[in-house]
């Protein structure tokens, strides 16, 4: 890592003195290509997305024995669509700009097993790391009906090997509630800012929580050194990982068939905009990719970040990536948005992507508490802190002329456009948790 002298990226990245006083800020990218000049740079394509939405289908038949409740949706992992009328009027109204087109919820929140966005990537891998185990042992083919791993006989094969993870929180209930399923030994570090109830509910399925006082990088790094040590573990690397990436591509083509259902058009004269919350970016990243393959050109993607860990912004805008982090500049990397307390982005997503996205936001941790009142307020939906990071994207993207002018967004398009906030976690916040979170907003 080379040492960042400030004062020398302020001068060139103006922009960085603006996140260093931690303010709102937005930067829309002014290198964004289309999906086919930016597909070479992801290192993934279409086949692969495909290669994860078969085994994920391969493991339906198992998810429905282990986990009841995915048996509503045939043991696949989803979540539902729904429409945020009286929040579109509220935003409206709180910052002062007509939003065109509609507002909608993709309730990732409420995604069963984990109740979180997590439930993508972080199970995902897991099952593809269970299948590789089972099928070199010839305990499996891939012509079987998977739901033969719900057995003893396969959680005694599974006991033999470990499985470890650095984790703020919901990538550790993925990958914990999953891996102790399956019957592996499971380890989840987690950061400083991982909640307590994350902690006791993992500890409740018999996984091994290490806690430290510091926060995300280090839980990884420690996570890392476990796996190194021992050849019967395997590490989950929510930085790198290529499997967790995929995990949360599938989610593009699931949209689109729930777009098709429910009668929205996504093409050029309906373009569609999805704010993402963003830590490390592996979440965002790949459902990013897949909502590209899924709709070209016709979907914008933007990343939302808490003011106090900005990593993925000041990564991709100084082109540093994950040679800088915010406490190179300053800033602490403390927020409530315990799954966005990230100081360092993944230099792989964020050189994967970095021309694939149309933009990134800043906001404060007040904000998405006052927001976290106001939508529970007007549509009964309760989420966590960060996953009302993206509830601000509609009105960032409305505010913005030059970007809509820029991108030929004229006001006649935006008339028909579809505004997707990612809902990332919350599903599972203990009512006395929510109580704490509804009382800090200011409504």
């Amino acid at each position: 890592m080379k040492n960042i002298d400030i004062q020398t990226l302020i001068s060139e990245y103006p922009l960085v003195k603006r996140l260093i006083n931690l303010d709102d800020v937005t930067w829309f990218n002014p290198a964004i290509t289309t999906l086919e000049e930016g597909l070479p740079y992801v290192g993934l394509n279409a086949g692969n997305v495909k290669d994860a939405e078969d085994r994920l289908n391969r493991f339906a038949p198992y998810l429905c024995q282990a986990f009841p409740e995915t048996q509503v949706t045939n043991g696949i992992i989803e979540s539902e669509v729904v429409s945020l009328p009286n929040m579109q009027k509220t935003l409206e109204q709180r910052y002062g700009v007509n939003i065109a087109g509609k507002v909608l919820l993709k309730k990732d929140s409420h995604l069963p097993i984990s109740g979180s966005i997590k439930a993508r990537g972080g199970i995902y891998e897991v099952l593809t790391h269970a299948e590789k185990l089972a099928i070199q042992a010839g305990l499996l083919t891939e012509q079987e009906d998977y739901s033969k791993l719900f057995s003893d006989a396969f959680r005694t094969f599974f006991s033999q090997y470990s499985i470890a993870v650095g984790s703020t929180g919901n990538l550790g209930m993925s990958i914990g509630i999953m891996s102790a399923k399956l019957g592996f030994s499971v380890s989840v570090h987690m950061s400083a800012d991982a909640r307590e109830w994350k902690k006791q509910k993992l500890r409740s399925h018999g996984v091994n929580v290490v806690e430290y006082e510091q926060d995300y990088g280090v839980a990884v790094e420690q996570g890392r050194k476990e796996a190194e040590s021992d050849p019967n573990c395997f590490f989950i690397d929510d930085e790198n990982s290529q499997t967790l990436f995929l995990g949360y591509s599938v989610a593009g083509q699931r949209l689109k068939k729930q777009f098709s259902e429910m009668k929205i058009t996504v093409d050029d004269t309906h373009p569609l905009f999805v704010y993402l919350p963003c830590g490390v970016g592996g979440g965002p990243g790949g459902v990013a990719f897949g909502l590209k393959l899924a709709f070209g050109d016709n979907v914008h993607c933007i990343f939302a970040e808490p003011t106090h860990s900005p990593c993925m912004l000041l990564g991709v805008h100084t082109g540093l990536h994950d040679h800088v982090s915010v406490q190179d500049i300053g800033i602490d990397n403390i927020t409530a948005a315990d799954g966005l307390a990230v100081g360092r982005a993944s230099g792989f997503v964020g050189r994967a992507m970095e021309r694939l996205l149309d933009g990134y936001y800043t906001l404060s941790d007040q904000e998405m508490y006052d927001l976290l009142g106001l939508l529970n307020r007007d549509e009964g939906i309760k989420l966590e802190p960060s996953a009302l990071a993206g509830m601000v994207g509609p009105s960032r993207i409305s505010a913005n002329t030059e970007y809509l002018q820029r991108m030929n967004l004229t006001p006649e398009k935006m008339e028909q456009a579809t505004h997707l906030v990612w809902a990332t976690g919350g599903g599972m916040v203990p009512q006395e948790e929510m109580a704490k979170y509804l009382a800090t907003a200011k409504i």
